[in-house]
């Protein structure tokens, strides 16, 4: 299975972010940056001409985020948010103490990950290492420093 082909896991709330975003890029923003290069392309010169160099850079850009973005849509599969987690898996809230320190996480799919948020991806060095953990367990993770301990006080 390849990169293309393996599971997105999104919440339905992460899955709806996603499909609004692609149908922007496809209205909106497809027709700005052609507009863009329209405009562009009546200045004459192509050989010096930056704004038709940049809106086709733009252009690139777009629709390779717009790929990306249809390719995560087919792929997703929905967290069920509701199911009770006895073991770390996508969808879990977890707490865990790390020298003595409480932090909180939700493990969620590489494509709504935000560490800033408390949301780490399962595929994240502490998500993965986290997976098919349970409440107790002292799950043992390499960092370049060393290794770190973290004994997992709850999973839901």
């Amino acid at each position: 299975m390849n990169n293309l082909e393996k599971p997105q896991y999104v919440s339905a709330e992460g899955l709806k972010k996603l499909q609004a975003e692609l149908d922007d890029l496809r209205t909106t923003k497809r027709a700005e940056v052609a507009q863009r290069i329209h405009a562009a392309m009546e200045f004459g010169d192509f050989t010096e001409n930056s704004e038709l160099e940049q809106a086709k850079n733009d252009q690139a850009f777009l629709e390779g985020r717009i790929m990306t973005l249809e390719q995560t849509i087919k792929n997703a599969q929905v967290i069920d948010e509701k199911a009770r987690h006895d073991r770390v898996e996508v969808g879990s809230r977890v707490t865990v103490e790390v020298d003595g320190k409480k932090e909180h996480y939700v493990i969620v799919g590489s494509a709504e990950a935000s560490p800033s948020e408390g949301k780490i991806s399962n595929e994240s060095p502490v998500g993965h290492a986290l997976m098919e953990h349970k409440t107790g367990d002292v799950v043992t993770m390499s960092v370049p420093a060393g290794t770190v301990e973290m004994r997992i006080v709850s999973v839901s």
